[in-house]
């Protein structure tokens, strides 16, 4: 790709960040309000419903691909497929927002939308692995891949507690994954990437550092689902073995932190459906840490994770395991130092 092809891009998202950010103040003059509670960190009433903008500036984004960049699309039934269903989350939970239905209501939309996406043929049912080459699980696949988007999504949902934090991460591995995929020729990948990094940054500053409107579900989920299937996407990289770990390893803090919570309460006998304030961003900020900080330290979570990633695509079949496994080391640092802080603040039950 050629350096005036990339800055019309960019320069495109560019104005797709403003018709994001319009749509974002514009919430905020709705006034549809996110009153605090015991199982949630803001102390005043703040507007909600910022996803609105980034959902907006993505579709819009896409009707252009659609309409000027055909070689930039799947093919007819996938696009449809992914665009569709993520037009079908982004509805529910702001409907859901709305109205706060049940996370029943909320966990069917999801399954919904995922068969609607691997009934258009988008799953993953091959892996190519070092030293075996591709491996076909067959029918297998399309559980496995509903069962990857529907923790991708309710993860970025779950992470979306403090401000500035899914929004974040969710930029930072929009970017990563972009450089990815345009090295690969995967041209959906890198422009859907590159649209919803759009969407994010015309929300971000009402968010962060002091949230003026929080993106809620209609954004976390709307972001966590279409991760999820440009994780999809990522693992028919032909060039890469095991590509199909690029979007974990990019939300590798997420996922963990989300992983270790939903298997601790699990343990400890929990409605796993029930509301609470124990993952361990949660934990970190209920222990003193400043929600700025634990934002930031998200992100370098992310950073890292976007690194591993760069030096996974290049690095030879042996040694691709190593930057796949090594974003576990600030999360096992960082489940130690939440743990002792936690402790010192009293905290004895998370």
């Amino acid at each position: 790709m050629t350096w005036t092809a990339f800055l019309r891009h960019l320069g495109f998202c560019a104005l797709l960040a403003l018709f994001s950010a319009a749509i974002v103040r514009g919430m905020i003059g709705l006034r549809v309000m996110d009153k605090p509670g015991l199982r949630k960190a803001h102390a005043h009433p703040t507007p909600k419903g910022g996803g609105v903008g980034i959902v907006a500036a993505f579709m819009a984004g896409v009707a252009a691909l659609y309409e000027f960049a055909a070689f930039s699309r799947l093919a007819e039934p996938y696009f449809r497929g992914v665009i569709l269903a993520s037009g079908a989350i982004a509805v529910v939970a702001f409907l859901d927002d709305l109205r706060d239905w049940p996370f029943t209501v909320k966990l069917g939309a999801q399954v919904a939308a995922g068969l609607a996406a691997i009934a258009s043929g988008l799953y993953i049912s091959t892996y190519r692995l070092p030293f075996i080459g591709p491996v076909d699980i067959g029918w297998l696949g399309a559980p496995a891949t509903l069962a990857w988007i529907l923790f991708a999504t309710n993860a970025v949902n779950f992470i979306d507690g403090l401000d500035g934090l899914a929004g974040g991460v969710s930029l930072i591995a929009c970017g990563f994954l972009a450089e990815i995929a345009v090295s690969q020729d995967a041209f959906f990948t890198y422009f859907a990437a590159l649209l919803l990094a759009a969407g994010l940054v015309g929300f971000l500053p009402f968010n962060f550092p002091r949230a003026r409107i929080f993106m809620s579900d209609v954004g976390s989920q709307f972001c966590g689902f279409v991760l999820a299937m440009l994780g999809v996407a990522a693992s028919r990289f032909e060039k890469v073995e095991l590509s199909f770990v690029v979007m974990p390893v990019l939300l590798s803090g997420v996922l963990f932190d989300v992983a270790f919570t939903l298997a601790r309460r699990a343990l400890a006998g929990e409605t796993l459906t029930a509301a609470h304030r124990s993952h361990l961003y949660q934990v970190a900020h209920r222990a003193g840490m400043d929600a700025r900080a634990v934002a930031a330290v998200h992100w370098g979570f992310a950073l890292f994770g976007g690194a591993c990633c760069l030096a996974f695509i290049r690095a030879p079949a042996p040694l691709k395991p190593i930057f796949v496994l090594l974003p576990l080391v600030p999360q096992l640092s960082w489940l130690q130092y939440v743990s002792v802080r936690s402790r010192k603040a009293g905290l004895e039950r998370w």
